[in-house]
Parts: C-alpha cells; sequence; structure tokens
C-alpha cells in the first residue's frame, strides 16, 4: 500500500513525541520553548533530533529482545 498522506497512524504518537522532544531538550540544556525556536541554531535542534532518534532506537531494541 502506497501511503502519500501525511496521515498520522497512531494520533498518540505525536504528543508522545512532543513529551520525549521537550525532556531531551532540558536534559541537553536546550532552550526549547513551546511554539516558534527560530532562536536555536541548527546544530541545537539536530542535536534534539539526533538524540531522539537514539532513544527511539534503544527503546525498539528493548521491546525486541535486543541489546
Amino acid at each position: 500500500m502506497n501511503n502519500k498522506s501525511n496521515k498520522q497512524v497512531v494520533p498518540e504518537a505525536r504528543a508522545a513525541l512532543n513529551d520525549m522532544k521537550f525532556e531531551i531538550a532540558r536534559e541537553l540544556g536546550v532552550n526549547l520553548k513551546q511554539g516558534y525556536n527560530g532562536d536555536l541554531s541548527s546544530r541545537e535542534n539536530g542535536y534534539v533530533g539526533g538524540y531522539m532518534v537514539k532513544r527511539l532506537i534503544e527503546q525498539a531494541e528493548k521491546q525486541l529482545g535486543g541489546k
């Protein structure tokens, strides 16, 4: 099936990912706030996004009995 829309498959996922984003930003000392964050550098935003991916992979590995 070819799904080219941006339709959410699991609506609750957006809130969970948003919560994770702010949690990681706090841990990394990035001043992320609700709404517009144009004052942050690409590096800061990328740092938060990279750690989100890392954490999601770790969680998936735990669920699948990985590392």
